[in-house]
Order: structure tokens, then sequence, then C-alpha cells
């Protein structure tokens, strides 16, 4: 089975912090970031991993990302072309059809890749995204009908559900990804509008990397959990 990650994030929220690289590869703990999800998906039996990324990147990404157990192709985007069409764009590289996994290259989370392809398969829709509970940086004040305070509850998460950026896509959602763009604003809506969109509920963890707040949470996570994608360290 083969995989595609969508690493063309520049890091520029990140700043200093990202240290002159692509964001997808900046250091969590001593490895890329991006390492992390490739060595997830090489235990989840994934033989060959496509990169997108933007062009001038491709060695850099396929040294940095090598011996992680899946072979790894870079394709260098000629310009930019949004998450939807660097989705599509890798997938010309593709050498078979069938279930492809796709991913954001820029985040951590620890998604069982095997469940969620046997989700996909079971429902036979054309994709399947992973979706997680939405939390707030704010308390919750909990009140009764009468006004009376009832109790506060400081990490709540909301009955809400959003896309986590992790998907399995088979050919018909991939020949509809748009050149340039993004899927959820047009494949994804499509569709959901025909009833070929399923959801995977994940809610364990998910950490983006987008701020230097954001990268030194999940710098802290990974090396307070040696254990957690216990593959990607050993890979």
């Amino acid at each position: 089975m083969e995989a595609s990650l969508l690493a063309g994030g520049k890091g520029e929220r990140l700043g200093d912090a990202a240290q002159g690289r692509p964001k997808s590869l900046v250091p969590i703990a001593n490895r890329p970031l991006a390492a992390y999800q490739v060595a997830m998906l090489a235990a989840a039996g994934v033989d060959r991993v496509i990169v997108s990324c933007a062009a001038g990147q491709e060695e850099l990404f396929e040294a940095e990302l090598a011996g992680l157990g899946s072979e790894v192709v870079s394709v260098g985007e000629p310009e930019p072309l949004g998450r939807g069409g660097g989705l599509r764009f890798a997938a010309q590289a593709r050498r078979d059809s069938g279930p492809l996994y796709a991913l954001n290259a820029d985040e951590l989370i620890d998604v069982d890749l095997g469940a969620l392809l046997a989700a996909h398969r079971d429902h036979g829709g054309a994709a399947t995204v992973v979706v997680a509970p939405l939390p707030t940086g704010f308390g919750v004040v909990e009140i009764g009908d009468d006004d009376r305070i009832a109790g506060f509850d400081e990490s709540p998460k909301l009955p809400h559900w959003v896309n986590a950026g992790v998907y399995v896509f088979d050919d018909e959602a991939i020949e509809r990804l748009p050149e340039r763009g993004d899927h959820e604003r047009t494949t994804f809506p499509e569709l959901a509008s025909e009833g070929k969109l399923y959801a995977f509920r994940h809610e364990g963890v998910w950490l983006t990397v987008n701020t230097p707040k954001e990268l030194r949470a999940a710098d802290e996570h990974v090396r307070a959990n040696p254990d957690w994608l216990a593959v990607a360290a050993k890979a």
C-alpha cells in the first residue's frame, strides 16, 4: 500500500524555532516531525510514501526520511497548488490503484491506521476522514436553569468534530481532487452530498505544530511519553 504526505508548509509562524527548515522537518525530540508519520505508516504496512513538497526540497526530504521502513519518494510542486492540488499532484506518482493513505506531514497523531483502513473498506465510500473532538482553550461555566453556577470545566471538549488531516482515498476521490485549491472546499462537500464521504472518530493524541508554543508542547509530549509511537523512535 502507498501513502501521501502533504509537506509543503514553510513554517513561517514558527519563526526562528523552525531553524530555517521546512515545517515538516522541524525536529521533535531530535527527530524530524514527518519521521513519526513515515514510521507510523511503515508499521501499518505502507511500502511507499510519496511526499508532496516545495520544488527544490526533494532530496532533503528523501535524505531526512530515509531508513524508516518505507520507500520515500518526494515530488516537488512547481508552484503552490494548495492542499487538494498537492494531494492530486502527489497521487500522480503512485504505482498502484486502490486505497491511499493521505496525511498532513506537520502534525502528530496516534490514530490506528489499520482500523481506519478496515472501516473505510467496510463502508465502501470514496473517502474516509479522521475526525477528532473539538477542544477549546476557554474554561466553561456550568449554569443551572435558575442561573446558579453548578461548576466549572477547565478543559472541555465541545460537542463537535473537526478534520484531523488524516484520510483514506479511493480512486474516485483521488480523481476528483482539484488541480489547485483545497479539497475541503470542493471534493469533500461534493462527496458528502452524494453520501460517499465517511468519518473515523479518533479521541487519542492529536498535536498540531503551527506555533512555537505548539512545537514545545509536541516536543515535551514525545519526550515524556517515550513509548508513544515507539516504532518511530526505534526506526
